[in-house]
């Protein structure tokens, strides 16, 4: 065996270096987030104050929407963190949230248009 033998079956573990812009992007998309929810929160405040019966029932979905979301975000925030902090080289986009967060909310809204031409 020679020293210039093929290495095709070893794994050569390198370093990964994690900039500090890499936790600052985290944190950013996680008050964005929460940015979200909070003008979620304030629709479905002002349906739920102003709102007659069908508003207030709309302001209801829109809320568990909203804290749905906040959660979702919270755990991809640690998760992110996580993977982070170890260093993992790992898919940190999300293809899941914000699909799944369109599909809620234009099920929010065109329940609250069926409620309101049922009425």
């Amino acid at each position: 065996m020679s020293s210039l033998e093929s290495t095709t079956n070893k794994r050569i573990a390198l370093p990964v270096r994690v900039e500090p812009k890499v936790f600052f992007a985290n944190e950013r998309t996680f008050l964005s987030w929460l940015n979200f929810t909070v003008v979620l929160g304030g629709l479905a405040m002002g349906l739920l104050n102003f709102g007659d019966r069908i508003g207030r029932l709309s302001a209801v979905l829109f809320t568990i929407i909203a804290m749905g979301v906040m959660l979702y975000a919270l755990y991809t925030f640690h998760w992110r963190a996580t993977k982070i902090r170890n260093r993992e080289a790992a898919p940190y986009d999300d293809r899941v949230g914000p699909t799944v967060l369109c599909i809620f909310m234009l099920a929010a809204v065109i329940t609250n248009f069926w409620l309101r031409l049922g009425q």
